[in-house]
């Protein structure tokens, strides 16, 4: 799989470039198996939300389905579009992330949710702009990058790109959503590395947020006896952290969840209770069934065969995204793609990791199986995204030149 041979960091210059591709074009062009296995993972994540939400009144399937049908417009949209043209508005990009961070900040829309300020309700509706901001961060640090042209040696212009990159991420810890900020650190140093970047540099920062979040568990009992209340971390976010070190921690907390998640996963077997039998859920022992911990479901009723099968398709979805990535015609949507694989590889890692003990409990939704409409709307925008890259590929890049002149 070898990259396109003429690599350009700048796609609205690109010859024969058109805003829009003519909708033979793009049917022509489509990437069939990408689709393919994205709606059979949709598929699969919608059967087990429904069975899920079947007993519970504090979830709507109906919601569900409404997000994958507002997202299935939007990914629609952006596949039509040329994706090149969204790289003019770094500026706008910026701005938009810093507002959708801000917004649950706000006395008016703002709600409070298990301890974070994340969402805010428009008229009666909870969204979580958060969300949505992924896809801002993720055409913002594409944009941001490609004009270094894939070499970023310089140790001021690294500096002066991660801070950038830096100020979102500390907008989200405002709330405090430390999970969210965790995925756009990683969508970060993923466009970082795909964009050239020192690879001296990348080690070095990676050593230094390590070394700041050791330092920061070690002093936040500390700060909190201090000041009288909570100063880096809240204490709900610190035990899910310790929990990972030390499962017989908070065991009426995180301990709890972890080991409730840990019986869901065991009792399924090698091919589980059956749909709509998962009973760790439907009888209110696993917490956030729906939504963080949707594979634990999932491995109840359709035991290790079930998990099994969903961790092929996440690689075959994976293997198709990066080979878009690699044959993209632009750095920018190199970039473009690859920060959405690398946010979706870190959330599959983390949401199965975390429910198995194998990494923190942070609350990360799976990709296209956890139950909220605002991130299926991401979802669904990531895979429009991508399906536009693929589409405005080199390969076709005759086909668009020869509908523009017939248009002309």
């Amino acid at each position: 799989m070898a990259v396109a041979p003429k690599m350009q960091s700048s796609p609205s210059s690109r010859p024969g470039s058109t805003s829009r591709l003519g909708l033979g074009d793009v049917f022509r062009s489509l990437n069939y198996p990408l689709l393919v296995v994205a709606l059979i993972v949709i598929g699969y994540g919608l059967l087990v939300v429904w069975s899920a939400t079947s007993e519970s009144s504090d979830y709507s399937f109906n919601r569900q389905l409404m997000g994958v049908g507002v997202g299935l417009v939007l990914m629609l949209v952006l596949w039509r579009v040329d994706y090149s043209r969204l790289s003019a508005f770094t500026s706008v990009l910026f701005g938009l992330c810093i507002i959708l961070m801000l917004m649950p900040l706000l006395p008016v829309i703002g709600v409070t949710i298990n301890g974070a300020r994340s969402w805010i309700t428009i008229f009666g509706q909870q969204i979580q702009p958060g969300e949505i901001a992924k896809i801002c961060y993720i055409l913002f640090a594409a944009s941001l990058i490609a004009r270094y042209k894939g070499r970023l040696d310089s140790g001021l212009e690294y500096l002066k790109c991660f801070a950038l990159l830096m100020v979102p991420i500390l907008c989200i810890m405002l709330q405090p959503d430390l999970g969210t900020g965790m995925v756009l650190f990683v969508i970060g140093m993923v466009a970082l590395f795909a964009g050239g970047a020192n690879r001296r540099w990348l080690i070095a920062t990676v050593v230094v947020i390590v070394a700041l979040a050791i330092l920061a568990l070690t002093l936040d009992g500390l700060l909190d006896t201090a000041f009288g209340s909570d100063v880096l971390l809240k204490d709900y976010q610190k035990n899910r952290l310790l929990v990972f070190l030390d499962s017989s921690l908070d065991p009426g907390g995180a301990g709890y969840n972890l080991k409730q998640a840990q019986i869901a996963i065991g009792s399924g077997g090698l091919s589980g209770k059956g749909l709509g039998n998962a009973t760790q859920s439907a009888l209110g022992f696993l917490p956030e069934a729906p939504t963080d911990f949707i594979f634990c479901v999932l491995a109840e009723e359709f035991g290790f065969l079930g998990s099994l099968l969903l961790i092929v398709l996440y690689a075959a979805l994976l293997f198709l995204v990066l080979r878009v990535a690699f044959t993209s015609y632009d750095l920018y949507g190199t970039l473009v793609v690859t920060g959405i694989l690398g946010m979706w590889i870190f959330q599959i890692l983390e949401n199965i990791g975390m429910t198995c003990g194998l990494m923190p409990i942070t609350g990360i939704p799976l990709p296209f199986m956890s139950y909220g409409s605002s991130f299926m709307l991401v979802n669904f925008m990531s895979l429009g995204l991508i399906l536009s890259v693929w589409a405005h590929r080199n390969p076709v890049k005759s086909a668009v030149s020869q509908s523009a002149r017939r248009v002309q």
